[in-house]
């Protein structure tokens, strides 16, 4: 797992590279790592869950980074939670009362938010420092933590949803993907959205989760699983689609309802205008229809999919990050 708190790593000769500079390197696969050069680190540290950074990149500017993974970079991060918040809401048919499991760096309220049809909207994050970090230093969601709409819960978000009566309207995992010894993958198994996360919807209630990457080869890590699992507690689910630069994939999300997805893509256009406030960068009618209609092969996969998310059984994202000092024809590490 990287540690993006030290960032002295080997140092490594690039191509004809001459001048100096870092790195941000993620391993996705064995064989295959994704790097971002780097202005600098703006600030780290480490929580009693996990390790936090945010970086300012080159390509992406101010990229957020929890153990070691990539959770968002402020030029595309739109594209993710405008995919994640918005169609669940918009197949509601009056979505007033949404709980967040995560979302602690509070893009997700922020799109949430924007919907005028909410009235209260509560976020349950396990990790105190991580939503203490964002909201200091990631500027464009602090107006939402400071929404009177919101309501900020402290606490692991099954334990939560256990204690609770309410029932809501949406419900979103905007969680961490599931990593091995992480605090949050058995928040993807059947169990859990069975017998806790289910019986917290209303009657037409819509969950939505984000899956992981959704790509022609990298689907198989969790996404098809997480959407088999869901397929055996809910009666509609709705799998999806988009390509997020800076993830360097095709990443997933999931809708399961027992009420019927029925809105079509005029419809969909015309509940953006009525209800949302402001206009979105990535998401329509169109944008979402083409989503749904993901490739053959991923199609075919997930149909085949037989494996059930358990605590048994379970599957996790590989790789990590770390953070690499590039010098040509130097051995000597930066202090």
């Amino acid at each position: 797992m990287g540690d993006i708190s030290r960032c002295n790593g080997n140092a490594t000769v690039v191509g004809e590279c001459r001048r100096k500079s870092f790195w941000y390197e993620e391993e996705i696969e064995q064989d295959l790592r994704w790097c971002y050069a780097l202005n600098g680190i703006l600030h780290s540290g480490e929580s009693q869950y996990q390790d936090i950074a945010l970086l300012d990149t080159k390509p992406f500017g101010k990229a957020l980074v929890i153990d070691g993974k990539l959770q968002s970079t402020e030029i595309d991060e739109f594209i993710y939670h405008e995919c994640l918040v918005h169609p669940a809401l918009l197949y509601h048919i009056k979505p007033e009362t949404i709980f967040i499991m995560g979302g602690g760096e509070g893009s997700t309220a922020r799109e949430i938010l924007r919907h005028n049809t909410v009235e209260r909207v509560v976020m349950c994050d396990i990790d105190e420092e991580v939503v203490d970090f964002c909201r200091s230093y990631l500027v464009a969601n602090r107006e939402a933590f400071f929404n009177s709409r919101l309501k900020l819960v402290i606490n692991d978000a099954r334990a939560e949803l256990e204690k609770r009566e309410e029932r809501f309207d949406v419900i979103i995992g905007d969680l961490a993907d599931p990593i091995e010894d992480g605090p949050c993958y058995q928040l993807y198994t059947k169990s859990f959205y069975e017998s806790i996360l289910k019986p917290r919807l209303k009657e037409d209630g819509i969950f939505v989760t984000q899956a992981g990457p959704a790509g022609v080869f990298s689907h198989t890590e969790v996404f098809s699983c997480i959407y088999n699992t869901l397929r055996h507690v809910f009666k509609y689910v709705v799998p999806y689609s988009a390509h997020i630069p800076s993830y360097a994939d095709t990443w997933g999300w999931i809708m399961a309802s027992d009420t019927p997805f029925t809105l079509d893509s005029e419809e969909m256009d015309s509940r953006i205008r009525q209800r949302i406030n402001g206009e979105n960068r990535y998401l329509d009618g169109k944008t979402f229809a083409s989503a749904s209609l993901l490739s053959k092969a991923v199609r075919k996969s997930l149909d085949k999919e037989t494996q059930v998310y358990t605590e048994g059984t379970a599957k996790f994202i590989y790789g990590h990050g770390t953070c690499h000092k590039i010098r040509s024809g130097l051995q000597q590490e930066m202090n």
